[in-house]
This record gives C-alpha cells, sequence and structure tokens, in this order.
C-alpha cells in the first residue's frame, strides 16, 4: 500500500482538496462577516486544519520522491528544501503584505462598520494598522508566528504561515528523528514535545491570539506527515492510522469542541481512504472528481485565494451592511457579498498565479541550480506542490 512502492509520483486528488480547504475558509469568513451561520461551513479553523494535514502528508511524500537523489544527512538538502519553500510562499506573501499595510485603516474602518453592525466585539486596532518597523521586520522574516504580539498583526490570515514556516523549519529533523526510530514512534515522540512545550508555554503566560505556534498544531501536521509514509511490508500502514487518529484527538491549538474532535477525526480518516483506499470503487470516484480539470484549478488557485479574500470580503461586506442593512437579511447579505468576493476573489488569484507565484518558483529553481549544480537540476524534476494556506 505504500505510495512509493506504486510509483505514484502525483496525488491528484491533493489538487481538489486544498482548493476546497481554501474555499471553505473564504466561505467560512463570508458567513462570519454577513452574519449569516451553517453548521460546520461557519468554522474557518477546519479548513485551516485541511490545509495543515496536507502540508504535512505532502512534505513526506515528496520526501520520499527524493529519497534517491538527496542525503538528509547534509546541510546541504536541508538549505535546498527550506529554499524551495521559501519560494513557494514568500513572493505572494510579501505582494499582499504590502497592499494589507497600504490598505489596514481602510479596512479597519470595514471591520468596525461590520462589527458593530453585528454586535460583535470590535477587532484591536493595531491588528489592522501596524505598519512599524517591529511588525513589518516580523513578518519578512517569517518569524511573527512565534510572537505573540505580532502572530496576528495584519488584515490577512496570514497566522497560518507563521506556523508553516515553523514547520518547514523542523522537518528535516523530524524526518532524521523518523530514520532512526520509525514514522510512528517519531511522531508520538515529537508529538509528546509538542503537547509539553505549548503546556509549558501556557504555564509561563504566553497566549497567541491564533494557534500560529508550531506545538499548538505539531500534532495535525504529523498526521498527514504518516499517512505519506512509507510503512513497510505488510499491513503497517494501519499503525499509521492508529497513530494519525491518536494524534488528531490531542486537545489542544483552537476550539475542542465535539464538532471540531468530530470535523479532524473525519478528515483524517477521509484523507487516509482517498490516497490508501481510492481503488475502491466510490472512493475512486471521490478522488478521480477531486484530481479532475476544474478542482485542479481551484487547488492551484488556492493560496492567492487564501491570502487575498480578506482584503476583497472585509470592505464589500462593509459597503452591503451600509447599503441595506437589516432590510436585505442574513441569507440576502451572504448571497449579495458573495456575489461580489467570490469571483473578484479568484480572478485576482489568478491573475497574482501568473504574474508573482510562477515567476516566484521558477527564481527559487534558479536559486537553487545556483547553489547545487547539476545536482540541483536533477532534484527540479520532481513535481512541487502547495498544500499550505
Amino acid at each position: 500500500m505504500g505510495l512509493e512502492q506504486g510509483g505514484i509520483r502525483r496525488v491528484e486528488c491533493l489538487d481538489g482538496l486544498r482548493g476546497l480547504a481554501a474555499l471553505w475558509v473564504l466561505i467560512g469568513h463570508m458567513m462570519i462577516l454577513t452574519g449569516f451561520r451553517l453548521p460546520l461551513l461557519s468554522e474557518p479553523d477546519l479548513g485551516v486544519d485541511l490545509f495543515i494535514l496536507l502540508s504535512g502528508f505532502l512534505m513526506v511524500f515528496q520526501y520520499q520522491l527524493r529519497a534517491g537523489s538527496e542525503d538528509w544527512n547534509t546541510p546541504g538538502t536541508w538549505a535546498s528544501f527550506w529554499a524551495r519553500r521559501f519560494f513557494r510562499l514568500a513572493p505572494l506573501f510579501y505582494v499582499t503584505l504590502a497592499a494589507a499595510l497600504i490598505a489596514g485603516p481602510a479596512i479597519y474602518e470595514s471591520r468596525v462598520a461590520i462589527d458593530s453592525f453585528l454586535g460583535q466585539g470590535l477587532q484591536p486596532a493595531e491588528r489592522y494598522t501596524d505598519a512599524s518597523l517591529a511588525n513589518v521586520t516580523a513578518h519578512l522574516s517569517f518569524v511573527f508566528g512565534l510572537l505573540p504580539d505580532y502572530a496576528f498583526r495584519t488584515p490577512l490570515p496570514d497566522w497560518s504561515l507563521g506556523l508553516e514556516m515553523q514547520f518547514y523549519a523542523a522537518f528535516p529533523f523530524l524526518v532524521l528523528l523518523a530514520r532512526r526510530a520509525g514514522w510512528v514512534p517519531a511522531a508520538l515522540i515529537a508529538a509528546g514535545i509538542g503537547v509539553a512545550l505549548a503546556l509549558a508555554a501556557g504555564a509561563i503566560g504566553l497566549d497567541w491570539p491564533m494557534p500560529s505556534f508550531l506545538p499548538l498544531k505539531l500534532h495535525l501536521f504529523l498526521c498527514g506527515m504518516l499517512i505519506a509514509a512509507d510503512a513497510g511490508p505488510g499491513k503497517r500502514i494501519w499503525l499509521h492510522l492508529a497513530a494519525a487518529v491518536l494524534l488528531a484527538a490531542i486537545p489542544i491549538g483552537g476550539d475542542q469542541d465535539v464538532l471540531h474532535f468530530v470535523v479532524r477525526e473525519g478528515v483524517v480518516l477521509g484523507f487516509f481512504a482517498l490516497v490508501h483506499l481510492r481503488r475502491l470503487g466510490p472512493i475512486d470516484g471521490v478522488a478521480k472528481l477531486l484530481g479532475s480539470k476544474p478542482f485542479h484549478w481551484l487547488g492551484e488557485l488556492s493560496y492567492g485565494t487564501y491570502l487575498i479574500h480578506l482584503l476583497i470580503l472585509q470592505p464589500v461586506a462593509a459597503a452591503v451592511i451600509g447599503r441595506f442593512g437589516t432590510g436585505l437579511g442574513a441569507l440576502g447579505r451572504f448571497v449579495l457579498t458573495g456575489a461580489v468576493v467570490v469571483p473578484l476573489t479568484y480572478a485576482l488569484a489568478f491573475v497574482t498565479y501568473k504574474l508573482v507565484e510562477l515567476p516566484g518558483q521558477k527564481l527559487g529553481k534558479a536559486v537553487i541550480r545556483r547553489v547545487t549544480g547539476s545536482a540541483g537540476r536533477a532534484r527540479q524534476t520532481v513535481p512541487e506542490e502547495l498544500a499550505a494556506p
């Protein structure tokens, strides 16, 4: 059942899943900002959890594809890995960060209008308006997720990018631990360390407004890693699944009500089925649908959709509220806001994909080739996908 043993070089359903995760976040935020709620869909944090699971899976999947050409005992391999991930996330993030810092005061006015109308507590002004050198530096360097005061301090949903970069920083060490101890023991050890660090941080009074500190979400990254990891001969893949289900139940890093618990476990089980049981009739049909061309493009635009949507959504939602108020009703506000926000967000995501993301990836490959020479060129034949939110 191992992915590598089957000669698989791409998991097509990953495209659709990351596309749906971004759409989930977009719809969830639209519901929060228009006052229209539906169970599950109005919980955008669950969409982020799906992104995290996919990211853990993708990193191990690509590690196994490169196993014959990369030596993970050498720092040069780590540097190439970090460079690839940086040039995946940074170009578009820097562009949207600049837009967010410039438009921050205007977006904050929109958010005040929304929250006042809906009777929600007002957001701190500095979250939208802080263009200080310290805040900008923390974001440009991607260390902001480690710092409670800066982890949630722009109009973007970028807290998860700081989290993602911490995972990338830790990934080589997780690989080395897994090579020595095995994937399941390594995951359990790493999760235990993560829980201990999270509890220690809470004990000394550190409080993140969003779970941007890696120990708060490491267990979900590890779930994805276990689903991708080659279990070897026999049926040890079921041990991987059991460990992933156990790790998904760790009660830290966000809401811990019954709904969140059930959905997280369901996402783990469903993703495992799509990857390892895809030859079964109904599951194969779902996997093929998620790998189809429309879902492929939904996935390609997922990163841009995730980063851009709040910059559009908050002014549009405020404008709809200002124009129609209570006369339109929550459902009407949601539909009208979505009619503007969804096509505009995806249009801008497409433009930035072509003009920012793809050139950024090309630049990253050029940098790696220059540093690593012919070996670097060989490594770039392995397909890259983006699961990060």
